[in-house]
């Protein structure tokens, strides 16, 4: 009996699966296209599948007419953008016939698949012409908002008909009409004696603005490149310390009475092993070197000097050691307050270099700050 239940069930998976690869179930829920693909890929592999060969010239009819059918209402519409619309269709509809094109099988079923060449090349020119109209149209406004999207339909016109009236240069004037050009002046710090230490930060800084890629129409310049190139910026992004501490330390001891039972203090002829309780007092001095400071960012209007961004990110640095000493019995102590026993006091590190640990949080969120701020133009 399992056997003819596992039979039976097998039998109604091929006949499921084989539904699903002719196309019928696609041409069922009105999936037309995606019933001839299925169906020509079933005969491609079973030429003399039945039930694909029955499916292919009603899906292939039904998708051809559904097209012609979008097309004549795009045609009519009042969409600006109706030729994409158009376009898309036809492309479809050559879709369709390459596939059919594609089977020996199928071309013998669907006869002559109609293909529309020089309709999508006219579709193409229209669609270019649409989206540079909007274009200059939008360039016209002399704002940057417009520009920017002046700047997408003179893209979208090289896309559909490359080289459409000389869209290339419509591209460029619109970009540099679009973008934000920030100037970065040098990260300050109001002490000389953290000058070198300074420039690691600077390095990090000067290297994000150089690969900083998430959005087009922002760029970075150093003050130096802004005076070679003549680059007039139309913000200013200033960074400094303005406040912060290096090397501020702490120790603290902690003192901790031991005591172990059951420990071998002596050994007698008569007894053996004599154990007894064994006692030490244990220091334990832990020191932190605390480092922290504030970064200033601010941005600000080149034209009208006012500032549009201001933030004060801060940053901690921590380091810390730790060792001990004891008075007593070292048989009181564990293994492990031993080994801190035998450790010695290490000097932190030099301030220039503790000046470098806690910029390193500040540069995390000066990266997100900036890339939050700029992601909006």
């Amino acid at each position: 009996m399992k056997t003819i239940s596992r039979l039976r069930y097998f039998l109604y998976l091929s006949i499921l699966i084989v539904g699903c690869t002719t196309g019928k179930n696609a041409l069922q829920k009105g999936n037309y296209d995606q019933s001839v693909f299925k169906s020509v890929d079933r005969l491609k592999s079973s030429p003399k599948n039945a039930e694909a060969m029955y499916v292919l010239p009603i899906a292939y009819d039904l998708a051809l007419k559904e097209h012609l059918r979008k097309i004549d209402e795009a045609k009519v519409s009042s969409d600006v953008l109706r030729w994409e619309t158009i376009l898309a269709h036809y492309q479809k509809i050559n879709q369709l016939s390459d596939e059919v094109n594609s089977s020996p099988v199928a071309l013998g079923i669907v006869k002559n698949p109609q293909k529309f060449i020089n309709e999508v090349e006219d579709s193409k020119y229209k669609a270019a012409e649409v989206r540079y109209t909007l274009g200059e149209r939008q360039m016209s406004e002399n704002n940057r908002v417009s520009a920017k999207n002046a700047y997408y339909n003179f893209e979208k016109a090289q896309y559909f008909y490359p080289g459409y009236k000389e869209v290339n240069k419509k591209l460029d004037e619109a970009y540099w009409a679009a973008v934000v050009k920030v100037v970065v002046q040098p990260v300050r710090v109001n002490s000389s004696y953290y000058q070198l230490s300074n420039q690691y930060f600077q390095d990090q800084v000067s290297d994000f603005m150089k690969s900083y890629q998430a959005n087009r129409f922002v760029i970075f310049y150093s003050e130096q490149q802004a005076n070679a190139q003549k680059v007039t910026p139309d913000q200013i992004l200033r960074l400094s310390f303005d406040d912060f501490i290096v090397g501020q330390t702490y120790v603290k001891e902690r003192v901790e009475k031991l005591k172990r039972d059951s420990v071998v203090i002596g050994e007698t002829r008569a007894n053996g092993k004599v154990y007894g309780t064994v006692r030490a007092t244990l220091s334990i001095f832990n020191k932190q070197v605390s480092s922290s400071g504030l970064l200033a960012m601010t941005i600000i209007d080149n034209q009208s000097n006012k500032i549009i961004n201001q933030k004060r990110l801060p940053g901690t640095y921590i380091w810390e050691d730790s060792w001990a000493s004891y008075k007593g019995d070292e048989r009181a102590l564990s293994n492990q307050q031993l080994q801190m026993t035998r450790r010695r006091e290490i000097m932190p590190p030099a301030p220039g270099a503790l000046f470098v640990e806690f910029t390193k949080p500040i540069y995390s969120q000066l990266v997100n700050e900036i890339s939050n701020f700029y992601n909006r133009y």
